[in-house]
């Protein structure tokens, strides 16, 4: 199976999470959304140094905005696009989710998450953490990680 997920990097902000975020898309076939701005040039050493000689091998899309991202989704997937967003404001764990081919994994920037416009639109699930967690949240390129391979050990990927 091809591009059995696409990952969506909102406004991403940290070149390095980028690079090893392209690097999971590289090895797992996911295809890989960029929405503008970025934080950051995609010719920076640290980006390519975290994707080291993948990039080749990466199925990348650019985008301007939110609503280009959307209607990509809408005219290019095979199906009506499932989208879902990680987040810690939300109960709903990646667990509840049974995943399908092609669904859509959005991230938010690094500082602030995914806006509540955004997570409106889509559906939030979160990572359970212990309750008394010393930080918020995990690295986006290791929440990333974690989610994709749920998604593809149910698809049997």
């Amino acid at each position: 199976m091809k591009t059995p997920l696409h990952i969506v990097l909102f406004e991403p902000e940290i070149p390095p999470n980028t690079g090893n975020i392209a690097r999971l898309c590289a090895c797992t076939d996911c295809q890989l959304h960029l929405v503008h701005p970025l934080g950051f040039d995609l010719s920076e050493k640290q980006v390519r140094r975290a994707g080291l000689d993948y990039w080749q091998h990466l199925q990348v899309k650019e985008h301007q905005n939110w609503d280009e991202l959307l209607l990509w989704l809408q005219e290019n997937l095979p199906c009506e696009p499932r989208i879902f967003g990680l987040t810690t404001k939300t109960k709903t764990s990646l667990w509840d989710v049974q995943y399908q081919a092609h669904d859509v994994l959005v991230l938010g920037p690094e500082t602030r998450g995914l806006s509540p416009e955004i997570l409106k639109q889509i559906n939030p699930i979160t990572i359970p953490m212990r309750e008394d967690a010393p930080v918020r949240s995990l690295n986006l390129s290791s929440a990333c990680s974690i989610v994709v391979y749920e998604a593809l050990r149910q698809l049997n990927h």
